[in-house]
């Protein structure tokens, strides 16, 4: 009889029902649920109990118990990562004998890992939008004070975000928390990327995955310009007269639009009073999820609240030339939200409404709108445009419920990139 330690953040008996007392590799074909996925060197499957996808991983207990408290601590420091739920140690096995840890984590639903990217239905300009997420992640989990050590496309999954992608980290087994990190760690986890970021292009290219014009070594040496420009942005001082004391304000805004809030500001004066040195030592991500959620009670993610906060901004606009008279943007977002957000979902046939999150689908929908409207020179209407996405880009999209129950294996999914 098998014994184990399982701990969760949740109440799921379903995972009560796993075969514990068996290595992870031998787990019946049964359990497992079929998902994209990347490359690790553990073994790892996907399962479901009661609902919920997870993610099971095997290590040793103490590399699992780590990783799994890393994640957490992560996760509370506002850095995208995959939901740490729970851990299974002092395993042993039905026939007698240690097994290994299992770290269980959520299922990240509608992401997908780099190379279905390259192989499913492209994005515009792809390589960019990859790395301009990475370099945000990176960007996140250094703020953090968290020194990744392995960073890969592999190691990271991405989800569309109104016409960009959102990179989440997805192992932590080889990072260090740190209370600040030093130039030259930064240096090091961006040279580590780099050089796994080429490799792992190389083999798309020789796949036959990647686009003749698309350089791997070049396309890997952009990452660390992008990653600097940010850093730059987020952390440098400004010295400015007290007379500008405006342009702080201004810096604030700039922050803002990138995504980020200044959750404390050093000022000293210099030059005997007569100059102002300012440093937004704490930013914090999630600027327009939180201002959308305080306004509509949505969960998106931030380049998909910026896109709704703008489309409210406009819903609002025309409300108030409309009535000749203001119109508090509270009301306005709850008008917002049953006329214009949930009215225009609630017109996408419901077998099709599960191939993207809510609000990508409304994003996409007003882009598909406004790019018709362009072309005929007039506004095609709202039900005109979710009939037209819906038969010529929504039907193409792959369904991810038959993907989860019913998709080619994992090991069939990774030989094609062996």
């Amino acid at each position: 009889m098998s014994t184990y330690r399982l701990t969760t953040l949740g109440a799921n008996t379903g995972l009560l029902d796993l075969p514990y007392g068996l290595p992870l590799e031998e787990w019946d074909e049964s359990l497992i649920v079929h998902v994209p996925r990347g490359i690790s060197r553990h073994v790892v499957r996907f399962v479901k109990a009661d609902g919920q996808i997870f993610a099971v991983k095997e290590a040793t207990d103490r590399f699992v118990l780590r990783e799994h408290g890393l994640l957490q601590v992560l996760a509370d420091r506002s850095v995208p990562v995959v939901d740490a739920y729970g851990t299974v140690v002092e395993r042993t096995a039905d026939q007698g004998g240690d097994l290994p840890g299992l770290l269980l984590t959520r299922h990240l639903t509608f992401s997908v890992p780099y190379r279905s990217l390259f192989t499913g239905r492209g994005l515009p300009a792809l390589n960019d939008r990859l790395l301009d997420a990475l370099a945000e992640l990176f960007v996140r989990i250094h703020l953090a004070g968290f020194y990744w050590g392995d960073c890969s496309l592999s190691n990271t999954l991405f989800r569309r975000d109104a016409g960009a992608l959102a990179a989440y980290l997805v192992d932590a087994e080889t990072g260090e928390l740190h209370p600040r990190l030093s130039n030259g760690q930064r240096a090091n986890d961006l040279g580590i990327a780099t050089e796994n970021i080429a490799g792992e292009m190389f083999d798309l290219e020789a796949g036959g995955y990647l686009d003749v014009s698309i350089d791997p070594v070049k396309t890997a040496m952009a990452l660390t310009p992008r990653y600097e420009q940010l850093w730059a942005e987020l952390n440098h001082d400004e010295v400015v007269g007290r007379d500008e004391s405006y342009r702080i304000n201004a810096r604030v805004r700039r922050l803002n639009s990138l995504g980020f809030d200044v959750a404390e500001m050093a000022i000293r004066t210099e030059q005997d009073g007569r100059k102002l040195r300012f440093d937004t030592q704490i930013v914090e991500p999630g600027h327009h999820q939180r201002r959308l959620f305080a306004l509509t009670g949505l969960h998106v993610q931030e380049n998909q609240a910026r896109a709704l906060l703008a489309d409210l901004a406009r819903f609002r606009a025309k409300w108030v030339e409309g009535r000749g008279e203001t119109v508090s943007e509270e009301l306005a977002a709850r008008r917002w939200l049953d006329e214009k957000y949930d009215a225009t979902l609630a017109l996408v046939p419901g077998d099709l409404r599960g191939k993207l999150p809510d609000a990508e689908l409304f994003h996409e929908i007003n882009e598909h709108r406004w790019f018709m409207s362009e072309a005929q020179g007039h506004d095609i209407g709202r039900a005109a445009a979710v009939r037209s996405y819906v038969d010529s880009v929504l039907r193409y999209l792959p369904d991810m419920a038959v993907e989860l129950d019913s998709g080619p294996s994992t090991e069939e999914f990774e030989a094609v990139f062996d």
